[in-house]
């Protein structure tokens, strides 16, 4: 299939270049039937690409039936605004069959009518479409579907007892495709609750997300981007788990959404880490070991996209690695998957030059990072991971006792950094516990905080300046509010420090008798609370009043969450967690071994 392909770009190529249009004469007749010029192109092509003379005309023919397809639909497209979908079949001899349609039938009438023609289980198909998976609820215009789109079907694993009958097989297809997608909502949910915890919370007993650079040392997220980053990194952590299962067609569209989060960072802050790069690199491989590279346009940009994100973030000639780990050697993985991948996409485009040159470049790179099994058992016995014998051995060129120093080493410095962290994490803590005696709320702590570099002293006029978060130190319901009964004792001594009793009381009643922060907050404000924080007067009728009070029992009970939600967010950050590895360099720990087959085989075709 790999050679048919590559001849047949071959014979593509030779044909624009000698500038030949197979669908007019004399190459095609008014019957649409082959000319006898044919004759002639297929002694002179099968001559040029030595290559048989009957596989030669069979080629030519494929390529001018297309084209004679491609032309009609484009013309009654014109016409009538029926479409043409190339559709890829999963894993058949012949896997692109035209089908037409209109554009505005809804994703799920076009899941249908593919299932339909091709004989495939409708609960057990995923349609991706502009590397996107396709909605059912919206129409195909709606969703950017145009005339000659791509349609990739993705087809879940099916049952082995193929005796069973057809009703109990599409029930557990619709099982199955329904856990799939409860799975894919709640590993986003279970990021956006990631996201949105801080770190000063115990990482014992209630997990948060950590992002680190290559050091390992904590990276400060602006929080306008850090959901869209959380929600990207974790979507593709969960797309790698599950291509490590080789459960591509499941974990193609963690992948996709992932690049669509990415998507919504700063590119400045993609240029600085590499995770972006071997995103790129993770869903080209998916759709090649899908066997679908033809359903994803721009797999060559996509490539290109990553090497570049590679040498902004390593350095062209990898000396920001260097810097900072000393070496470079695990990274090249990355870089083999690269060069393999790009050769792939050359060979397929029928440039073999370019396709002998990367191809050849990956397997000098699986020569030098092949791994001595013996030499991973030795660190094994000394109390090392496997993977950590790999990753140290790739870095140290095969060198044992040098592999045994960096583990270490690297080992300590790992605990030191987490000691650093823990340590500002207490200090964090700390910060937030004073404010919170001030009488300020932990939100607001947290916040001021954050745009006060954690300095104390500038967080608690942060929030001074904040009427807001002033606000929201305080239990802000008008009612109990209004209904607060304050001290006189305190009123006086306000009064006493030469505050207006007007004022004095507003602040009082404000902050619930709360006298260190009513007196901050004068203070701060010369005397008189600003307008954002004196109440408003009243004007509710007693109908409205009436109402309100009927409602605020619903109001509180909505706003609590049941054990219900709790277990379900428990169990949705749980699954998160599962998928992240505790190693940070687990995205470089590749065995190479499905590498290896796959140069040789391209090799073999080059040869």
């Amino acid at each position: 299939m790999a050679q048919k392909k590559y001849l047949i770009a071959k014979l593509t190529s030779c044909l624009r270049e000698d500038k030949i249009k197979l669908w007019k004469p004399p190459y095609t007749n008014e019957e649409k039937e082959p000319g006898e010029e044919m004759k002639d192109l297929v002694q002179k092509y099968s001559s040029k690409l030595k290559i048989d003379e009957g596989d030669a005309e069979d080629m030519l023919e494929e390529i001018r039936c297309k084209a004679i397809e491609r032309g009609t639909g484009n013309e009654n497209f014109k016409v009538t605004g029926v479409a043409r979908l190339d559709i890829y079949l999963p894993r058949r001899k012949c896997r692109k069959i035209p089908l037409e349609t209109n554009l505005f039938i809804t994703g799920k009438e076009l899941r249908s009518q593919i299932a339909q023609e091709h004989g495939l289980k409708e609960n057990a198909i995923k349609i991706i479409i502009n590397k996107k998976q396709l909605d059912l609820g919206k129409t195909l215009e709606d969703q950017g579907v145009a005339h000659n789109a791509k349609v990739m079907v993705l087809q879940l694993e099916q049952s082995d007892e193929e005796t069973k009958l057809q009703v109990q097989e599409e029930e557990l297809q619709c099982k199955k495709e329904q856990e799939i997608d409860n799975k894919r909502q709640r590993t986003k949910k279970g990021l956006e609750i990631l996201s949105e915890r801080e770190e000063y919370l115990d990482e014992e007993s209630l997990p948060y997300l950590d992002i680190a650079n290559q050091t390992g040392r904590s990276i400060e997220i602006p929080p306008q981007v850090k959901t869209a980053l959380v929600l990207a990194m974790g979507c593709h952590e969960k797309g790698r788990a599950l291509m490590k299962k080789k459960e591509y067609e499941i974990a193609l569209p963690y992948l996709l959404d992932a690049d669509k989060q990415f998507c919504e960072c700063s590119p400045e802050l993609l240029d600085t880490v590499d995770n972006y790069a071997v995103l790129q690199l993770d869903i080209v491989w998916c759709y090649f070991r899908l066997e679908q590279l033809d359903c994803l346009d721009d797999a060559e940009k996509k490539l290109s996209t990553a090497q570049r994100c590679f040498q902004r973030c390593y350095g062209e000639n990898h000396e920001r690695l260097i810097d900072i780990k000393g070496s470079y050697g695990r990274e090249k993985v990355l870089f083999l998957r690269l060069y393999l991948l790009q050769g792939i996409g050359y060979y397929h485009s029928g440039r073999e030059k370019e396709a002998a040159e990367y191809i050849q470049r990956a397997s000098s790179l699986h020569e030098e990072l092949s791994i001595d099994p013996d030499k991973v058992h030795h660190l094994s016995l000394m109390g090392f991971s496997e993977q950590e014998a790999r990753l140290a051995l790739r870095a140290c060129h095969g060198n044992v006792e040098y592999a045994a120093n960096l583990i270490t080493n690297r080992r300590e410095e790992k605990a030191q950094i987490r000691r650093e962290e823990r340590a500002k994490r207490r200090q964090r803590i700390e910060n937030i516990n004073a404010l919170k005696r001030m009488g300020f709320s932990e939100r607001a702590a947290q916040v001021a905080l954050q745009n006060a570099q954690g300095d104390l002293n500038q967080a608690s006029q942060f929030i001074l300046d904040s009427p807001e978060l002033l606000l929201d130190s305080n239990d802000n319901d008008p009612e109990t509010t209004d209904q607060f009964q304050f001290s006189q004792e305190n009123l006086e001594c306000l009064v006493y420090l030469g505050f207006d009793r007007e004022s004095a009381k507003q602040a009082l009643q404000l902050f619930k008798g709360n006298m260190q922060l009513a007196c901050q907050t004068l203070v701060h404000y010369g005397g008189v609370l600003p307008a954002a924080l004196r109440p408003a007067p009243k004007a509710a009728s007693p109908s409205e009043e009436s109402a309100s009070s009927e409602l605020s029992p619903t109001d509180s009970a909505g706003s609590s969450s049941s054990p219900t939600d709790e277990d379900m967010e428990t169990e949705a950050v749980n699954e998160i967690i599962e998928d992240i590895p505790e190693h940070e360099e687990d995205y470089l720990d590749l065995t190479l071994e499905e590498e290896e087959q796959i140069i040789q085989e391209y090799l073999s075709y080059l040869q």
